[in-house]
């Protein structure tokens, strides 16, 4: 018996969107709104691209930026669960699927001690160039019209299983933990003894909704949580039966 994790990190692990905190490292904490308007949907990896070379043309250094991140309060109940897993990782394997950056993910989990709670961690490869400027890049490419154009995690859920398939690594449940529109493709993905845990109020909770009212129901269960010990919970149950 071994279950497959899988994390959002933006509002599911830590409470905020790590990309809109980096801006209070800014000057008055905030964003010129040339830069601001500049944004264009499912673009958002080129848009932190251009408010990273702002901050490094104000002379934000790495270290300003690491002091910030690692103070984002991680949602509640969260530190328990994490917890909880890194105690039973004999029956837990755990990734994060995220639209961060591998830069500022690192530092939350190792500042907070839980990096190895995780196996592999699937966002967006970033790096301090040689002039001290922080660079993202697009995790992988892809054909999903219904994903943004740096991510699609149902494609990363699908080659990692396969990749674990041919390890001969089977999960008797995958559990997909998140909250954003992104996040409604590969919950699509998930077979009906998988469940989803979309967080209440966020909008993958409301498009999973959307689509059992328009009798197109994801395959899968579906659990709502508002803090990470109702998930705590849910796992406890599992690991009982």
């Amino acid at each position: 018996m071994k279950f497959l994790l899988v994390f959002d990190f933006d509002h599911t692990i830590i409470d905020e969107n790590s990309d809109t905190w980096i801006v209070k490292c800014a000057p008055e904490r905030k964003l010129p709104n040339g830069l601001r308007n500049s944004y264009q949907p499912g673009h958002w990896t080129e848009y932190m691209g251009r408010v990273f070379v702002y901050l490094g043309d104000n002379g934000v250094k790495e270290d300003e930026m690491k002091r910030t991140m690692t103070t984002i309060p991680f949602t509640a109940g969260m530190k328990d669960l994490l917890g909880f897993i890194g105690e039973n990782k004999e029956l837990f394997d755990c990734i994060i699927v995220s639209d961060s950056n591998t830069v500022f993910i690192d530092w939350i989990l190792k500042a907070a001690d839980f990096h190895k709670v995780f196996d592999e961690v699937f966002t967006n490869p970033a790096a301090f160039s040689s002039t001290g400027y922080l660079t993202v890049q697009h995790l992988h490419a892809h054909h999903c019209a219904k994903c943004p154009k740096n991510l699609c995690k149902r494609k990363v859920l699908k080659e990692f299983l396969d990749k674990q398939l041919e390890r001969g690594v089977s999960y008797t449940q995958i559990v997909y933990i998140g909250d954003g529109g992104n996040d409604l493709c590969p919950v699509t993905f998930l077979k009906k003894d998988d469940i989803a845990m979309p967080r209440q109020g966020y909008t993958l909770e409301k498009k999973i909704s959307q689509l059992a009212q328009s009798l197109s129901p994801v395959q899968c269960s579906v659990l709502v949580w508002s803090s990470a010990i109702d998930i705590l919970s849910y796992l406890k149950l599992r690991i009982k039966e």
